[in-house]
């Protein structure tokens, strides 16, 4: 058994092209480690419709160059048979570690196979990737990228000729392929025949950013901006300033991209402390609003100040308000969001006149709704110009905040303002989220199993009065791994995260509101309750 694990360890090693990964995988073969060498090499990353992500190391259950080569080899195959062998395939990548290299590699088996690799200038956010396939009339793009995930982690965001990124079955077509290589030694890498792209498709992306801009709009919000580490900086500034808003005060300390990302424990806006050194600077600097991108600057944050202190807005509260200005602006088309969303975004379109749709997670999903004109997650991802980026976008939604504020401003009204008037026009819509990570994913399966098996019959005092599973599909779903309960007055919905360790259960509560004067009380019902749903769901998840 063990022979065998060795044998696996010393072919990988004969082929791993990076000598980084080659003297940590040697050293464990020599150490012997066999916990060690059985945690990498007890499968392989499993390539999805979020592509491939893991953490950094040696070994086919790691992210490294090897896994990156035949992702690419199996990309290129399956475009192949698609017809496009000859089409252009633009690489983006970020400043993680690797990513560079990951980006080379992958232009180099696209030249190996007959495409046309373009490669992005420099690390620059995924919103830009997403936007230089349909510029360029690509057939794919690779975004080398793990968003928000720890330092130790890369990741490999895969997205057809559409500009969305991959969904069934195309993520399996791609997957067999990818299986089909059974050694590295068939593919073809040559060192030179690729295009590192110049400025331009920058500048294309930067001049479109003005679209989501109202002409006439006021512009004077003042904003702190932090990039996380990430790669979102010099383009955000670039907008801003383009837009003619004032230049936002950056948090010095996370402006420049840094792979370790060396001031938080998460490098994702919504956890715990991330937004701590941004609270520092706005109460130093007293700005109109806080934005902050994720490290890949496709996932927007904004915190205001709510009774003397900053707190961010959750992605479901900005979610609302970008809708709301887009209607006050007089938009038209679909808005749509995914099923995990506020349901708040339905009673804003049906009071407008607007078609709403609700789809799976995910903004593969979401941007792939006909006739879309916006479309948001509550996980800090917004679209607010479909034409030109088919994803969340972390730049264009920033630029839409910071004009919403800036109309509010000369209206000498905030944000919070109007999220009170939403609260007293449609109910207020309170949601939660409970996030469990976990280290045995073993764990999250048996919670799915045990709420299966037991729904609960009642959550918070309030009956169940529908428990749908998922996974059976719905009339207007495809089949997912969830579970979604209704009860009156709220909503749960709970699913293994599609990109990390995790469990998520995201909660709603909807309470009617009769005045401005009903908020507070009504506030503290919903939290009451949502806290109360809380606690009743662990019990009954057994988390």
């Amino acid at each position: 058994m063990h022979d065998d694990l060795i044998a696996r360890a010393r072919t990988w090693l004969a082929e791993d092209p990076d000598p980084d990964t080659r003297d940590e995988l040697a050293k464990l073969i020599e150490a012997g480690d066999i916990t060690e060498l059985e945690a990498r090499f007890s499968g392989t990353l499993q390539f999805g419709t979020a592509g491939l992500r893991g953490e950094l190391g040696a070994g086919p259950m790691r992210m490294n160059r090897s896994v990156v080569i035949r992702a690419a080899a199996g990309l290129a195959a399956y475009l192949k048979k698609q017809g496009q062998g000859t089409g252009t395939v633009v690489i983006g990548y970020d400043a993680r570690h690797k990513s560079t290299d990951f980006a080379r590699d992958t232009a180099a088996v696209m030249t190996g196979a007959g495409l046309r690799a373009v490669v992005l200038p420099r690390p620059l956010p995924t919103p830009v990737l997403a936007f230089a396939i349909r510029h360029l009339n690509a057939v794919a793009g690779v975004e080398v990228t793990a968003s928000h995930n720890p330092p130790r982690d890369n990741g490999y965001k895969v997205y057809l000729g559409d500009g969305s990124q991959i969904v069934p079955p195309a993520d399996t077509g791609i997957a067999a392929e990818i299986q089909a290589i059974t050694t590295l030694h068939d593919v073809p890498r040559p060192d030179t025949g690729w295009e590192t792209l110049d400025d331009t498709v920058l500048e294309a992306y930067l001049a479109r950013t003005d679209a989501v801009l109202s002409p006439t709009s006021p512009r004077t919000a003042r904003t702190v901006y932090t990039a996380m580490h990430g790669v979102g900086r010099d383009t955000l500034l670039a907008a801003f300033a383009r837009a003619g808003f004032p230049a936002p005060v950056l948090v010095t300390e996370q402006a420049d991209p840094d792979p370790d990302f060396p001031t938080v424990a998460f490098p994702n806006p919504e956890e715990p402390g991330a937004m701590d050194l941004s609270f520092a600077k706005a109460r130093e600097t007293d700005p109109d609003l806080i934005i902050a991108n994720d490290p890949d600057a496709d996932r927007c944050a904004a915190a205001v100040k709510d009774d003397g202190a900053w707190r961010m807005l959750r992605g479901d509260e900005v979610g609302s308000l970008l809708a709301a200005h887009l209607v006050r602006r007089g938009a038209t088309g679909v808005f749509a969001e995914s099923i995990v969303s506020s349901s708040l975004l339905g009673r804003i379109a049906e009071k407008a006149g607007l078609p709403y749709e609700e789809t799976l997670t995910g903004f593969k999903w979401i941007a792939r709704v006909d006739g879309l004109r916006y479309g948001y997650e509550e996980a800090l991802g917004y679209c607010v110009d479909p034409d030109g980026v088919r994803d969340k976008d972390g730049i264009t939604a920033a630029l839409l905040i910071t004009e919403l504020a800036s109309v509010l401003k000369e209206e000498g009204r905030t944000l919070l303002d109007l999220l009170d008037d939403l609260a007293v026009e449609h109910g207020l819509h309170a949601t939660d989220q409970l996030s469990v990570r976990v280290q045995d994913l073993s764990v999250i399966a048996a919670a799915m199993r045990r709420l299966r098996e037991q729904p609960p019959t009642e959550l918070a005092g309030l009956p169940v009065t529908r428990a749908e599973d998922l996974t059976q599909g719905t009339d207007t779903l495809p089949p997912t791994d969830g579970l979604r309960y209704t009860l009156t007055g709220a909503r749960v919905i709970v699913r293994p995260s599609g990109t990390e360790p995790k469990l998520k259960c995201y909660l709603e509560v909807v309470v009617p509101v009769a005045t401005h004067a009903d908020l507070p009380a009504a506030r503290a019902r919903a939290a009451e309750t949502l806290a109360a749903i809380k606690r009743d769901l662990s019990a009954a998840a057994g988390i």
